[in-house]
This record gives C-alpha cells, sequence and structure tokens, in this order.
C-alpha cells in the first residue's frame, strides 16, 4: 500500500489517499499512479512515504521526499520534498531534517516548555 497527496495550484497538499503500490501495473495510457490518480482526480498527484520524517526513514532506507506528508503541507518542486507550514515567523528552516525549527534549542533538561514568540524562546509550561 501506497500514500499519495493531491495538491492545489500553490502545491498544498488538499487530500492524502492510500493508493495501489507504485510497482503494481499501471492502468494503459498512464506512465504512474501519480498520473493515473492525478487525471482521476484532476489535481497533481505526488507519492509521499508513510515511513518518512525529518528526511530520514523509520525503517533505515532511504527517504523519500523530506516527510510525510499532511494536510497543508507544502511541496516544494525544487527540492522533491514535503515540509508543513512554518509554525512561527522566527522559526529558521533546517535542510539536514526538511523542516521549520525553533531558532533556539528545545531545552533538555527533562521539563515541558512550550514556545513563545514574543521572546525569541521556551518557557516553562
Amino acid at each position: 500500500m501506497a500514500h499519495y497527496v493531491f495538491l492545489d495550484e500553490n502545491n498544498i497538499v488538499t487530500e492524502v489517499i492510500v493508493g495501489k503500490n507504485e510497482n503494481d501495473s499501471v492502468p494503459n495510457g498512464f506512465d504512474s499512479w501519480e498520473a493515473y490518480y492525478g487525471n482521476v482526480k484532476g489535481q497533481t498527484c505526488k507519492r509521499t512515504s508513510y515511513n518518512t520524517l525529518r528526511n530520514a526513514h523509520s525503517l533505515g532506507g532511504t527517504p523519500f521526499r523530506g516527510n510525510y506528508a499532511g494536510l497543508n503541507y507544502i511541496y516544494d518542486e525544487t527540492d522533491d520534498i514535503f515540509y508543513a507550514p512554518k509554525f512561527y515567523d522566527s522559526y529558521v528552516w533546517d535542510d539536514s531534517t526538511a523542516e521549520y525549527i525553533a531558532p533556539v534549542p528545545y531545552p533538555t533538561d527533562g521539563q515541558d516548555y512550550i514556545w513563545d514568540e514574543d521572546t525569541i524562546s521556551w518557557i516553562l509550561r
């Protein structure tokens, strides 16, 4: 079983579906399941990997397209990756994990923190 997403005109994910494995026979007239599903829905379709998160494969394989895409994720055509929208203006892009992260690392003292955008810092809950 493979997962596919549909993209709007701004490359934002509008729907996620479970579909045919990419190595299953594709209907005549199509060269991929992405092309087939895209034709059926009338939107661009891209495969996404349930096992890819933060540009790493959970089973030790090769990561596929940066992250498993969810609703409102963004597809970057240039880098061929999916990433979540930026949560806060201060967050910065991390190429290695294909995601926006806080500009200050999360504290490692075992306590629970939340991000405070006004002070650009982690605050104890």
